[in-house]
């Protein structure tokens, strides 16, 4: 049976400093995600104007704020959003992998998500974007802890369908028209418009817009604090900038993109100093993952190797800006090691909730680390890709199980490990002397417990029913 969870006064009171009678110390929280975006795009981490536009309303999060170099997600779309939304390793929740062909996958009810940890401590929550955690009823993110949708429930590849010559919308019924959607909480989604290449074009523009009207209309109303997410869709392929956007940096569509992402993330940021929200509004920029396999379409991994659906670096570090005046000193950079998990639990806290204790939750709270403690409280972590345990994570150490140099690449096993350094071969290139063999007992110690934890929790199958509950819990 799902705990559910209950906003404390009394705590959330003690832990900001408020009135333990009223809602007004819980920050608000503003997430923008966004899709494969890689390391080396970004001004605040080398990129900017060396990739063709500058970005300094981004990167303005760096400065009035903290800038981390050592964040880490999954290998793929699905499971980075899957371990946002539960803080588990998505091979947990049976969303490890990007779904493919399977129609019927996403979360199960059984899943307690971030948004539904917001609603219970009183948040007002909306998603405006990429989904990807479900595309039937009883997937949705309306179904799962959010008021509000607009966005689309898959991957913006399907806006290549419908310009598509060969593409016959009968073969299949998961082959019909896609479309951006719209939903309240509960109620089936309304289709608004074909998905198509225009439309891709379009998207993130819409998303903006829907953001800064929300951010009005919750301000306005100063009833509750709001949990905003914004998964945006963009640098995914197809990379078409808006019309506005379009030929205007003459740097080509990655310059494009950039100058787009940078002016939108500007307009989220206006929006909430115009309404007097920034002090106490918690605003994060990161990514789902690292930089797409394909030649034509491929971002910058920055100083790493690698693309999405690998686990090297260019993979799984990705930029991660968050400002927080309330609670973050201005201009901090931190290498710690943090991962996607770790927000569910830092968020909690923050929310005045808690996080289920009725299941493994693999995430640490950062709230301390936030708040000027030197270290992040994590060493390392279990690198998937797909189903497939890859890679051990470890301080500065690499512990590969395959040998793989694109997500497009067949990833081949090793006879013996592959031991990397990565602060002294951040490209993953070099595999370290056996000098350094004594990082393989605290490795293993990370791989032994992850293998205890799978065994002492059953992992819900990919396309699990809606209602699948872990026999244990039963």
């Amino acid at each position: 049976m799902r705990i559910r969870l209950v906003f404390c006064a009394l705590f959330v009171g003690s832990l900001f400093g408020g009135s333990a009678s009223g809602q007004e110390s819980q920050p608000n929280v503003v997430l923008i995600l966004m899709d494969n975006l890689g390391y080396g795009e970004i001004g605040a981490y080398g990129g900017g104007e060396l990739r063709g536009a500058a970005t300094p309303r981004i990167d303005s999060i760096a400065d009035d704020g903290m800038r981390l170099t050592n964040f880490n997600v999954e290998a793929q779309c699905t499971p980075s959003r899957a371990a946002l939304m539960t803080g588990r390793h998505p091979i947990r929740s049976g969303l490890h992998s990007v779904p493919g062909s399977l129609a019927d996958y996403g979360l199960v009810n059984w899943e307690v998500t971030l948004a539904e940890l917001a609603s219970d401590a009183g948040y007002d929550t909306a998603i405006f974007g990429k989904w990807h955690l479900g595309q039937v009823n009883g997937r949705f993110p309306t179904d799962h802890g959010f008021d509000e949708w607009f966005g689309i429930a898959n991957s913006t590849d399907e806006a290549l369908w419908i310009d598509n010559q060969t593409y016959d919308e009968n073969a299949h019924p998961m082959n019909a028209e896609p479309h951006t959607l719209q939903a309240r909480r509960g109620a089936v989604p309304v289709e608004i418009r074909p998905y198509d290449i225009e439309e891709r074009r379009q998207i993130d523009r819409r998303i903006t817009e829907k953001a800064v009207e929300f951010i009005g209309q919750s301000s306005a109303s100063g009833d509750a604090p709001f949990f905003l997410y914004l998964p945006m869709t963009q640098p995914h392929y197809p990379i078409l900038p808006h019309p506005d956007f379009d030929g205007s940096t003459s740097s080509g569509y990655w310059g494009d993109i950039l100058a787009q992402m940078d002016a939108y993330t500007g307009r989220i940021i206006d929006a909430l100093e115009a309404r007097g929200l920034t002090e106490n509004t918690i605003l994060i920029f990161t990514s789902d993952n690292g930089p797409d396999m394909q030649p034509e379409w491929a971002g910058s991994p920055g100083p790493w190797r690698g693309t999405y659906f690998t686990a090297l670096e260019g993979s799984l570090r990705v930029p991660f800006l968050i400002r927080w005046p309330d609670g973050i000193e201005a201009g901090r950079v931190s290498n710690e090691i943090v991962h996607m998990v770790d927000l569910l639990p830092t968020f909690a806290e923050l929310f005045g909730s808690e996080a289920p204790q009725d299941r493994i939750i693999d995430g640490i709270s950062l709230v301390g680390f936030f708040r000027g403690d030197e270290k992040s409280g994590r060493e390392g972590f279990p690198v998937y890709v797909g189903s497939r345990l890859q890679a051990i994570k470890w301080r500065d150490w690499k512990l590969h199980f395959f040998e793989q140099a694109t997500g497009s690449s067949s990833p081949q096993p090793v006879g013996f490990p592959l031991l990397y350094n990565i602060k002294q071969d951040p490209r993953e290139l070099r595999g370290t002397a056996l000098v350094n063999s004594w990082t393989r007992y605290p490795m293993r110690q990370i791989l032994e417990d992850h293998r205890n934890s799978l065994q002492e929790e059953e992992p819900i199958p990919m396309g699990a029913d809606l209602d699948f509950v872990p026999e244990r819990m039963q």
